[in-house]
């Protein structure tokens, strides 16, 4: 796949940049290179390989899914500037 001076200047202006004329032979070369290497890493077998989540192998934490109110209530409504009967009180902003 190329990309030409008009692809990059459309993909400029979907990215909201701003790309001067001039600039815009440039940046559809990078593009390419770009696109080059995504081709190198299409090329590469990785039938059987396992996904990882770490370069080094380890079994993620894991807890008990446990449903709760997380009984803070107090605690987080003490940093609420104005609170009442338990909930946060915010300005009224509906008629």
């Amino acid at each position: 796949m190329s990309i030409d001076q008009s692809t990059a200047a459309k993909v400029a202006k979907l990215a909201r940049i701003k790309v001067e004329d001039d600039a815009l032979p440039a940046l559809a070369s990078e593009f390419n290179t770009i696109l080059g290497f995504i081709e190198q890493l299409n090329e590469v077998d990785v039938e059987g390989v396992e996904p990882m989540v770490s370069v080094t192998p380890m079994r993620l934490k894991r807890r008990e899914d446990v449903v709760t109110d997380g009984n803070m209530q107090d605690k987080i409504l003490s940093n609420a500037p104005d609170a009442r009967e338990g909930f946060f009180a915010v300005p009224k902003v509906v008629e």
